[in-house]
């Protein structure tokens, strides 16, 4: 079978009937569709009857929101790699037609999505595999009366033979018209959730989801960002706040595109949700109760009503390892891309394809010499800049009488040789003193590493690391095929340095300001590792980027 990029997926079965279903639909259509699936609602349609085709607003019963979240649960266990993303174009709290599933209101005329559908599919049940032809055709017109869609678009029926005593229930439900249906789900003119909503997840996208249902008129959405990411875990992999912004507005727009949406940065706890008298209804889940009880405490300390606080359930992540939450969340997936390839090396014609060179940098107590190790259990040739670097203060190098006269003959021991925790206290927080030791010393290393590099080509080894914390701030990326760069929070890197080199807190902190911090050095980085967590844990990051790096230059 032809595989789309886009899809969009009709749902026609009863909501009670749906839970058990969502899986295997799923399944199949993700053998269908390899980028972006909308699931487009309407249980009861019949798609083999013309006058059924044209499609009218059915309203949000309170098994819709369920429902929601049940499929956004299935998506990330089955086809996690699929954008799944659930319309809400056509479910409206209006009075019900009886026996037509429909209101009174035509439906708007063809949704454009931002990413166009090329095939649609559905989980429409047959009764006999006569009916297919006749099913697909009126499928392609229903789906074309709600949205825009491409010339490519053809139709495909997933699970169309699943018996026909689905069908027979499905026909039953049809009977029964809206009786069912006459408990609608309680609406809100303007909600408000608040979250950071880094790369937009399942668990994200059920919080969005229904909040929109909630929403009748405006939808306010508080996105994290400065002070608020700070004690997050892996924060410098967190998306930039512009990118956030821009997904959550397309994500938006596709769902609900009537709504009036109000994205704006938050710096602390809680935005507009404690002063905004318009605001009826926050959403929550399970974990963040709380936060919603603090804000109706605050908006009657403003002497504004309560808000109504919905909670929805956690999605729990079937795929989660010891050191993840149960739950989808987005530290568990920032977690993931350690060691994975972040953005693709850039291609230098000058370098040497063998040996690959890995150029692996990271501040001070960050691990990058663990690191390095491992990768030379592995298999790797490693050159320890830093062990190059006491080679250019030796007495006779070329770097060592320039370094004295610079700095004066008090930074010398008493054998003549330099002692680096002098010279050290000397330009550590002194950005002109550092410059004028860099421009010394870190041309001559340079040229050692080169030197070391060439050694392991006429040895024929196949990779090198170069284990240096200023590779980036040298410049030294041309010698390098790809940066690696290692990572920890600043307070476990203080601690670290004051336990490993006796040095006090103060001298720790000195030092690492005056390296670059780990958010500037991720921007440069093409994989990234953290030696946060157990040792197995580094292990398992650095097999998985020795693995995946072997993929690499096997494509070379």
């Amino acid at each position: 079978m032809s595989m789309f990029s886009t899809g969009i997926l009709v749902l026609t079965s009863p909501l009670h009937t749906l839970p058990l279903r969502i899986a295997p639909v799923l399944s199949s259509a993700a053998q269908v569709v390899e980028r972006t699936l909308y699931v487009h609602l309407h249980p009861g349609l019949n798609l083999g009857s013309t006058g059924q085709a044209r499609p009218v607003f059915i309203p949000p019963v309170p098994d819709v929101s369920s429902l929601i979240s049940r499929l956004y649960s299935n998506a990330a266990d089955v086809c996690g790699h699929l954008d799944v993303r659930v319309l809400l174009t056509n479910f409206r709290a209006q009075k019900v037609l009886t026996g037509t599933g429909g209101t009174n209101n035509p439906f708007p005329s063809p949704q454009t999505l931002s990413h166009s559908p090329e095939v649609v599919l559905t989980d429409f049940p047959l009764k006999d595999p006569g009916q297919s032809s006749l099913v697909a055709q009126c499928l392609k017109r229903y789906a074309g009366h709600c949205y825009t869609c491409t010339p490519k678009l053809a139709s495909v029926l997933l699970h169309p033979l699943l018996g026909t005593l689905e069908a027979e229930k499905q026909e039953e439900e049809q009977e029964k018209g809206g009786a069912a249906d006459s408990e609608l789900l309680q609406t809100y003119s303007d909600v408000v959730v608040g979250g950071t909503f880094d790369r937009l997840h399942g668990a994200h996208k059920t919080l969005l989801n229904i909040s929109c249902l909630l929403a009748n008129k405006r939808f306010v959405i508080g996105l994290c960002d400065t002070e608020l990411l700070k004690n997050k875990v892996l924060k410098e992999l967190i998306e930039p706040y512009a990118l956030r912004l821009e997904r959550l507005e397309e994500f938006l727009q596709d769902i609900k595109p009537s709504l009036q949406y109000e994205i704006v940065p938050l710096s602390e706890p809680f935005g507009p949700s404690i002063t905004d008298s318009d605001l009826q209804c926050i959403v929550v889940s399970e974990e963040t109760r709380k936060g919603g009880e603090a804000v109706n405490k605050k908006r009657l300390e403003n002497g504004l009503s309560e808000l109504v606080l919905y909670e929805i359930q956690v999605i729990k992540d079937a795929h989660h390892s010891e050191m993840e939450e149960e739950k989808i969340s987005s530290s568990s997936l920032r977690s993931r891309l350690l060691g994975t390839l972040l953005r693709p090396p850039k291609d230098n014609p000058y370098l040497p394809a063998s040996p690959y060179v890995i150029g692996l940098s990271g501040g001070s107590g960050s691990g990058k010499s663990s690191i390095a190790r491992r990768l030379e259990a592995l298999g790797a040739v490693c050159i320890d800049s830093d062990q190059l670097g006491h080679e250019t203060y030796r007495p006779g190098s070329a770097a060592y009488q320039r370094v004295v006269q610079e700095f004066g003959e008090d930074i010398l021991n008493d054998d003549g040789t330099i002692n680096r925790r002098v010279l050290g206290r000397k330009v550590f927080g002194n950005k002109e003193r550092l410059k004028s030791l860099t421009d010394i010393v870190w041309p001559e290393i340079a040229l050692l590493v080169k030197h070391k590099i060439q050694q392991a080509k006429e040895e024929g080894k196949q990779v090198c690391v170069v284990d240096a914390a200023v590779l980036l701030e040298a410049g030294w990326t041309e010698m390098v095929h790809e940066v690696w760069v290692t990572i920890i929070p600043e307070e476990e890197a203080v601690l670290r340095i004051t336990a490993r080199d006796g040095v006090s807190e103060e001298d720790a902190r000195r030092r690492l300001q005056s390296q670059w911090p780990n958010a500037q050095q991720v921007e440069h980085a093409n994989v990234v590792l953290c030696t946060l967590w157990e040792p197995d844990v580094t292990q398992r990051q650095v097999q998985k980027a020795w693995d995946l790096l072997q993929k690499r230059i096997q494509k070379r």
